[in-house]
């Protein structure tokens, strides 16, 4: 386990926001299916954790019905709210965005949180829908309710729709990215579209590359790479992001694993490094989430 005093780095938002570039997820591994069950107290223990060595930045969402967990580690904790970063997002309640922000509040035990997303935007049937969601967002970020406000999930017609009415441009984007899920690439209409419009990029499943999609066309070099830095595959997977200015969400239950995973913050990659993981992860698709929503080599 590397024991190491190194502090992670952050992103300045185009609100001035600043945000770490590494998350702690506190969904996917850690969801629970109901929402009234009682508290999970291995994953409190785990958020606590991460909390100890240095993940400052909590990454949730309504949805995954952890977020009563992350207010008691927070508490437990005793780390001060202005070191704190915690996101979370809506989906479950869209429809009342007013009520949805003031229940996550009250189980995460805040006043306010640093960034607030719309979790994905399938749930509307119009661009009047994504307008008037927007709109809402605004409204919380104006009460201060929330310092930052953002979208997950969005492709470029979402963004477009959502722009043509916004009075607060959307701080970022969390979406799923990885070399074998890049969106078209830098040039590629999602990402130009982002950074013109100075949205941020914030990646989930990062280390995709590593661990579902094994084996892949980037077995290699990461392996390569791995070897040259003493870190592991994971450290260069969300190395490739950081180098990038991508902002990575990944979890672990296990303290060695967060620990290590620090390890990242001690090197950096080459322009020709993250090049060729690119141009390599364009050989191979895939897409983890919301598989439904898209057709098998769309890549958008």
């Amino acid at each position: 386990m590397a024991n190491l005093n190194v502090q992670i780095p952050s992103l300045k938002l185009n609100d001035g926001t600043s945000i770490p570039l590494v998350g702690y997820g506190t969904g996917t591994a850690w969801y629970k299916s109901d929402k009234g069950g009682a508290l999970d107290r291995n994953f409190i223990d785990a958020t606590t954790m991460a909390l100890k060595l240095g993940y400052y930045h909590l990454d949730g969402a309504e949805v995954y019905n952890t977020e009563a967990e992350v207010g008691v580690a927070i508490k437990e904790s005793k780390v001060p709210r202005e070191k704190l970063f915690v996101t979370t997002k809506v989906i479950t309640n869209i429809k009342d965005i007013p009520n949805a922000i003031d229940t996550s509040l009250k189980k995460l035990q805040l006043d306010y949180v640093d960034l607030y997303l719309i979790h994905s935007p399938f749930f509307a049937n119009s661009d009047s829908d994504l307008q008037s969601a927007w709109a809402a967002m605004e409204k919380v970020q104006a009460d201060g309710k929330a310092k930052s406000i953002g979208v997950s999930n969005y492709l470029l017609p979402h963004l477009t729709a959502t722009m043509k009415t916004a009075k607060v441009t959307p701080s970022i984007n969390q979406i799923e990215f990885h070399p074998y899920l890049q969106h078209g690439g830098p040039n590629g209409p999602l990402l130009s579209y982002m950074k013109e419009h100075n949205i941020a990029n914030s990646a989930y499943a990062p280390l995709t590359a590593v661990t579902k999609a094994k084996p892949g066309p980037l077995d290699e070099i990461y392996a390569e790479l791995a070897k040259k830095y003493y870190v592991s595959e994971g450290e260069i997977a969300l190395r490739w992001c950081i180098d990038q200015d991508v902002v990575a969400i990944t979890t672990s239950g296990k303290e060695e694993r967060l620990s290590d995973y620090l390890r990242t913050m001690t090197f950096t990659l080459t322009p020709k490094e993250i090049n060729e993981i690119s141009r390599i992860g364009d050989k191979k698709h895939f897409r983890g989430f919301w598989q439904a929503k898209f057709g098998e080599n769309d890549r958008s």
